[in-house]
């Protein structure tokens, strides 16, 4: 990551099916750039080598990573210029209506020999209906991961000290916060920091907290670390400051990171899938487990969570290659689409894209 360049999700496979959380990132643009057209049609417009000139230039971009595409970003932020591309044509990609935006759509399928796609017709929707059905049985599965999950969370919160945990909270909020307020009203930008993607579970947890004072929260499921986040936030708000509200990527309704840039901090859940240990000189642990939970938990239920973690890791690792499955799919669907173009015709049209969003940041193509 460059020094202004921030990757993060806004959508994610999840437990509650795929969630997007994209609208968020979008709020207050002025101009939205949005390329259609087929699957895979969008990776020609080359976004990382763009965003590389916007941040060369000095601008901060936000990167949206496709979750269920390593090779593609849904989306594409500059929020100092209020400019924003959506690429329609990744998987599970969703436009949301921006009021206020002006919308500009650039549709590679112009490029596409309608006479190809339509000899292809047959085998392009058994493709997208096999893709669709390898989603719903990942989604399937991270769901009953999520009952597991509950499972293994009710231990802990049956061994907890609330009141501890509510002392703990409070010592972050008056350590982060204090007594300080922001100028503005505060706002709140919801995020995924990781995914279950088809190579399995990805974070950019060490790019997001580049510079800030890091705050690891440790624990087990059920120790009160979403808990403890989601009161953090809305203490930020409430004293004016802005935040960065990473979700959890298997289970939306949870929070994984809380970032307030003004005040220079980065407060995350730092267990697996993104375990991450004090590698900077300045970063802190904060152990709920520790603080909260009755000494000899892990031990006296050792016999019980053995088998709820077996099950939980069999159920992650069966919809991650679902995931791997559906991505397998879209390949074949993408070379498919990919047969039907038109090359110079589509070049025309990623020509028009670049020339649209960089002459807008005011840089030479």
């Amino acid at each position: 990551m460059s020094d202004n360049a921030y990757d993060f999700y806004g959508g994610g496979n999840t437990a509650r099916g795929y969630t997007s959380l994209l609208p968020s990132s979008l709020q207050g643009l002025e101009r939205l750039c949005v390329v259609r057209g087929g699957p895979g049609l969008g990776k020609r417009c080359e976004l990382r080598s763009i965003s590389d000139k916007l941040s060369a230039a000095g601008h901060e971009v936000w990167r949206i990573a496709c979750a269920s595409d390593p090779d593609a970003l849904d989306a594409l932020i500059v929020p100092g210029l209020s400019l924003g591309f959506v690429d329609g044509t990744t998987p599970n990609a969703i436009v949301p209506e921006i009021v206020g935006a002006t919308v500009v759509e650039f549709d590679l399928g112009e490029a596409c020999d309608k006479s190809a796609l339509s000899a292809r017709e047959s085998e392009m929707a058994s493709l997208d209906q096999e893709i669709a059905d390898r989603f719903a049985e990942a989604y399937a599965g991270f769901a009953e991961a999520l009952r597991v999950h509950d499972d293994w969370e009710k231990i802990y919160i049956g061994n907890m000290d609330f009141q501890k945990a509510d002392e703990l909270t409070q010592e972050c909020i008056d350590r982060l916060i204090g007594d300080r307020n922001g100028e503005n009203a505060g706002s709140e930008a919801h995020r995924f920091l990781g995914a279950a993607t088809p190579l399995g579970a990805v974070d950019f947890v060490p790019g997001l907290t580049e510079g800030l004072k890091r705050y690891l929260l440790k624990g087990r499921p059920g120790s009160g670390k979403s808990t403890m986040l989601k009161k953090l936030a809305a203490a930020a708000a409430e004293r004016g400051f802005d935040s960065e509200i990473y979700h959890c990527g298997f289970d939306p309704n949870s929070l994984d990171m809380v970032v307030v840039r003004e005040l220079g901090f980065a407060i995350f859940d730092s267990t697996a899938p993104h375990e991450y240990f004090p590698d900077r000189p300045s970063d802190e642990i904060v152990d709920m487990y520790e603080r909260c939970i009755v000494p000899g938990t892990d031990e006296a239920h050792a016999d019980e969570l053995a088998p709820i973690r077996q099950q939980y890791a069999a159920n992650m690792k069966r919809s991650i290659g679902l995931l791997a499955e559906a991505r397998s799919l879209r390949d074949q669907l993408e070379r498919l689409y990919a047969e039907t173009v038109n090359s110079p015709a589509v070049e025309r049209i990623v020509e028009e894209f670049r020339r649209d969003v960089l002459g807008f940041a005011s840089i030479q193509v």
